[in-house]
């Protein structure tokens, strides 16, 4: 079990966080606000056009800037794209369209020199014909955002999705993957295949937060942070080590 260490209120903690050195970032459908780490202070926010920002699920620090996985959920047919910001300011710089394709972008994250990204299929709301929450996918991009790899989830994994999917997703600093379903109160633990397109899992390890968008915390070992959707809260919470094999 995840053990909780700190929370934060944050309004706008519906979709998922960030953490980066100083701050970190609650993030909602069409708004970010950026907060102090330490003293849990707002230090900027911004809100987009709901008619263009329809779904924002999550963020990566990345630098000086935050890049953002948003979809247009729950429309059909599913259409992704890439939005970055200034981490500090919070001004939208760009953006990058992924386009229809496999699934609803929930997640994307960098890790050896690659980005990662989720891809959601749904049972019902939001999803498409003969497409549920099996076809959830995890896919590799280089630098220009060519696909590289892909893999699917295992029953053992996707069965705790549905009828949802995948929300968030971060490479540990153990070189493990950590993903978050819909709502439930788990976080599972994979690894790629030494062969072959599913991934391994490894573990599930209990949290107190459903769900969501998560972020690992790159200053200190084994920290994750979630969201409490119910309170309006981010947490902070040590994992244990998980044994890869």
């Amino acid at each position: 079990m995840a053990q909780e260490t700190r929370r934060y209120r944050a309004e706008e903690a519906h979709q998922g966080v960030a953490v980066g050195p100083d701050l970190f970032y609650a993030i909602d459908n069409n708004r970010i606000a950026a907060y102090d780490r330490n003293t849990g202070e707002k230090r900027a926010e911004w809100a987009g056009d709901d008619r263009v920002f329809q779904h924002l699920n999550s963020c990566e620090v990345d630098g000086d800037e935050l890049v953002c996985a948003h979809s247009n959920y729950p429309r059909v047919p599913m259409a992704s794209s890439l939005e970055w910001f200034d981490a500090k300011t919070l001004k939208h710089l760009r953006s990058r369209s992924l386009g229809p394709g496999i699934g609803s972008i929930t997640w994307f994250t960098r890790h050896e020199g690659s980005w990662w990204a989720g891809f959601a299929n749904y049972d019902g709301r939001g999803g498409e014909a003969d497409r549920g929450h099996r076809f959830t996918v995890m896919v590799q991009y280089d630098d220009d955002f060519v696909r590289q790899q892909s893999w699917l989830f295992p029953d053992t994994v996707l069965e705790r999705f549905a009828p949802y999917s995948t929300s968030g997703g971060v490479w540990g600093d153990d070189g493990l993957l950590y993903v978050t379903g819909h709502d439930r109160e788990e976080l599972y633990v994979l690894s790629r295949p030494p062969a072959g397109s599913t991934l391994n899992h490894l573990a599930t390890v209990g949290i107190s937060t459903g769900g969501q968008a998560i972020s690992w915390d790159r200053s200190r070992e084994r920290m994750v942070w979630s969201i409490d959707r119910r309170s309006d809260e981010v947490v902070v919470s040590e994992v244990p080590t998980v044994a890869d094999r």
